[in-house]
């Protein structure tokens, strides 16, 4: 067995219940003075609870899907103008994506407090969008210097948007089994990742307000994510880059829509992914798993349903071909993934 394997440095917080105390003790660890808070407006209480000990001396709260790039720059001026020394981001992985944007230029260290399960928070991974075309890259500045995770802070997430949000990280689970550089880690990280959210996300869907399911879920989204910063992206995210990029696309439901297809397109070319994916969900195969899961927590079934035109499967062809990773387990052919894309458009089962 030979193989390369690199852990992030990231301090990782669980506290339930104490988010405020271990915010205020991470920003301390860092010697900050001067932090810029980052939340949207729907996080904008929860992120006043959870920053009223720190020395806020910046509120940011303009928070977009995909972080386009001119949303980024007023978020840096705002942060130069300031003359902050650390951000703080309270919120979904849109949130964290934009104080990622901010470190990418100016350095800042960055204290990440997710609310959905995102998984952003746990990878050195960054994204702009600019006119119909999202960019990502890879970059050690972006990697938040610690992270909290508060899962009672994940008690006001509406069901429908936790089930989103959970199958975007079961995504990461999947693609860190192919990804081109997953190694045997990668692998067992996301094994237990699957396992995690298998048995979170119908516990949160069964009690939104009990505690133990969203813990679960949470420990499994971390796990997911520590698995696909390592991999690094396959098919399944380089669909749904180049979907959200084009048609401004919800980010956790094009996942979730997506997901799927993408697991029965290269299961059976990838015995040993299968095997682990399924050993994760207790099932038989893969495939009858995530099936399994999907039909239990009514999940998104179709891209048409977030708005994503006809048309557009054809317009997303060629881009998606040029971005997929050449090492895919199942070839990908401008005839497959037509027809894997009108699938997912459709709605209709996966082949």
């Amino acid at each position: 067995m030979r193989f390369v394997h690199e852990t992030l440095p990231q301090r990782v917080v669980f506290a339930p219940g104490g988010a405020p105390a271990a915010v205020a003790a991470e920003v301390a660890g860092l010697k900050a003075t001067r932090v810029m808070l980052i939340a949207g407006p729907g996080e904008a209480a929860l992120a006043g609870r959870v920053g009223a000990d720190l020395p806020v001396a910046v509120r940011h709260g303009e928070v977009v899907m995909h972080v386009p790039a001119d949303v980024a720059d007023r978020a840096r001026k705002a942060a130069t103008e300031g003359a902050v020394d650390a951000l703080v981001c309270v919120g979904g992985g849109s949130t964290t994506g934009l104080a990622k944007a901010v470190a990418l230029t100016t350095g800042l260290p960055i204290v990440a407090v997710p609310t959905t399960y995102a998984g952003s928070e746990a990878t050195n991974v960054w994204g702009l969008t600019e006119g119909e075309v999202k960019t990502t890259g890879v970059d050690p500045r972006v990697l938040p210097r610690s992270v909290v995770y508060d899962a009672t802070l994940m008690l006001g997430l509406p069901v429908e948007m936790s089930v989103a949000s959970g199958l975007n990280a079961l995504a990461h689970c999947v693609d860190a089994m192919w990804g081109p550089r997953a190694d045997p880690i990668d692998r067992a990280l996301a094994q237990e990742g699957v396992r995690g959210l298998a048995l979170g996300l119908p516990a949160v869907a069964a009690d939104p307000t009990g505690l133990e399911g969203r813990e679960q879920t949470l420990y499994g989204a971390y796990l997911a994510a520590v698995a696909f910063a390592s991999a690094g992206s396959g098919m399944h995210h380089k669909i749904c880059h180049v979907l959200g990029g084009m048609f401004n696309l919800p980010h956790a439901q094009t996942h979730a829509v997506v997901l799927p297809h993408v697991l029965a397109f290269n299961a059976p070319a990838a015995p040993e992914a299968e095997r682990r994916i399924a050993e994760g969900f207790g099932s038989r195969t893969a495939v009858e798993g995530l099936a399994a899961l999907r039909e239990a927590l009514a999940a998104p079934r179709a891209l048409r349903d977030y708005g994503m035109p006809e048309d557009g499967i054809l317009r997303a062809v060629a881009p998606v071909l040029d971005a997929v990773p050449a090492d895919n387990p199942t070839p990908v052919t401008e005839e497959n993934l037509t027809a894997l894309l009108r699938a997912a458009w459709e709605g209709s089962d996966p082949a």
